[in-house]
């Protein structure tokens, strides 16, 4: 049994749990069950003298026990217990209750209404397909009982059929009970169900969220790190550029210039990470229209990436000035990055629009490869990447968190046409610059 559990794939293992703890609570509610029916029968055949046939309504009882034992070992075995054996369960004990009014006075019977009982406890424990089943029993049991039972003789007296007009009644106040219960107790588990599925997500972007904090801390840490070394070496190299042996060699000197190049690139990249850390944040921010932060986008993108052919469309762009967000643009660059090394050697498009002129929509295009399955299924997960490589995968899930906090969202798809797209889109307004409330102003 061990060797067979340990084989259970975990996503199946609380629903298999799910399943036993159901089976085990009607395991409990059967013996009840049996208890209190043994105590009634008793207690009416012995204590009120009403004539009861007791041997069969015990009969009904030991079947009732047999069972119950059966759903003993039942519970033990290694195999999921699924809805259609606890339907089934449930449809046993619907029948030995109908069994057990039918021998007690039939829908004259007081405890007709425990019907109720098992369409409450169907309504939690299954799918609506198998609650039909278990209400339809219910009330086809009720229906008969209404027609054919054993009359109960309490009073020679009295009559010991009901008139029709009281079982109409009683039939329409069933039905409505029914029915009333089964909905609400639906509606309301589905409504837990959502909750708890909102909860779970919440917590999936709560960890996630801490897991961006703890990269954040460590890449202005590097940063900081990082810029004492490369200033020396800015310095080292300047007076290298200086030194007569240097100076003579044009070849040792373009080598000097190209790593004065590359060392201001590593500057420009820390300078980057410290503001995207909410540091050096004494520059105001630069109110830019949408076309021009565009534009300066893409050519600072071509700049860095000379060998890459980088198209630009733009469509339906507002004339309104927004705020050049540095974590915005690392988004974009990232995605251009990702393109460019998904499809090296193919024309990229960057597509910007605004549809409807409340949302900005970003879009990445190339004519590579494209997606596959298990890519767009985990698109945005960290340490998803198509590189092969450990630790990559992190810019993809740094961009759909980004997109998040800014109230949009990132897709991925592949085009009919071949290659890939993928499309940041985001409110308009939460780029456009804040207004100072009217007293801040005076």
């Amino acid at each position: 049994m061990t060797a067979d559990a340990s084989r259970v794939p975990p996503a199946a293992a609380p629903e298999r749990r799910a399943g036993r703890a159901n089976l085990s609570q009607l395991i409990q509610l059967r013996w009840l069950a049996v208890v209190g029916q043994l105590a009634t029968v008793l207690a009416v055949h012995l204590g009120l003298s009403i004539t009861l046939p007791w041997a069969e309504m015990l009969g009904l009882l030991g079947v009732l026990v047999a069972f119950n034992l059966f759903s003993l070992w039942r519970n033990r075995l290694v195999r999921p217990v699924s809805q259609i054996e606890l339907c089934i369960a449930l449809l046993v004990d619907v029948g030995v209750l109908t069994g057990q009014l039918y021998l007690a006075g039939g829908s004259g019977n007081p405890f007709i209404y425990l019907y109720l009982m098992q369409v409450a406890v169907a309504s939690v424990l299954l799918r609506p397909a198998y609650l039909m089943a278990v209400v339809l029993s219910a009330v086809t049991g009720f229906v008969l009982l209404t027609q054919w039972h054993r009359p109960l003789q309490l009073d020679l007296s009295m009559p010991t059929t009901l008139s029709p007009n009281y079982l109409g009644g009683l039939l329409l106040c069933f039905l409505l009970n029914v029915g009333l219960l089964s909905v609400f107790i639906v509606r309301i588990n589905r409504n837990l169900r959502q909750r708890d599925a909102e909860l779970a997500a919440a917590r999936q972007r709560a960890a996630e969220e801490e897991h961006i904090v703890r990269m954040g801390l460590l890449a202005s840490g590097a940063a900081h790190e990082l810029g004492t070394p490369l200033a020396t070496l800015s310095v080292i190299l300047g007076d290298w550029a200086h030194m007569a042996p240097f100076a003579a060699e044009p070849e040792l000197r373009e080598e000097i210039e190209e790593m004065q190049r590359q060392i201001q690139r590593c500057k420009a990249i820390v300078t980057g990470i410290l503001m995207s850390a909410g540091e050096m944040r004494g520059e105001a921010p630069q109110p830019a229209t949408l076309r021009a932060f565009i534009d300066g986008l893409a050519g600072r993108w071509r700049a860095a990436h000379p060998q890459a052919e980088l198209a630009v469309v733009q469509r339906d762009l507002p004339a309104r000035e927004i705020i050049s967000d540095s974590a915005l643009q690392q988004v974009v660059a990232n995605l251009l990055d990702n393109a460019a090394e998904a499809a090296p050697g193919t024309r990229l498009t960057l597509l910007a629009h605004c549809p409807d002129g409340a949302t900005l929509s970003l879009s990445v295009l190339d004519d590579g490869p494209g997606f596959d399955a298990e890519r767009l299924r985990h698109f945005g997960a960290p340490y998803q990447s198509s590189k092969g490589q450990p630790g990559r995968g992190m810019g993809l899930f740094l961009s759909v968190n980004v997109a998040r906090t800014l109230g949009g969202r990132l897709e991925a798809r592949n085009r009919a046409e071949g290659g890939a797209a993928v499309t940041l889109t985001l409110p308009l307004a939460a780029l456009l610059p804040r207004q100072s409330p009217p007293h801040a102003r005076r």
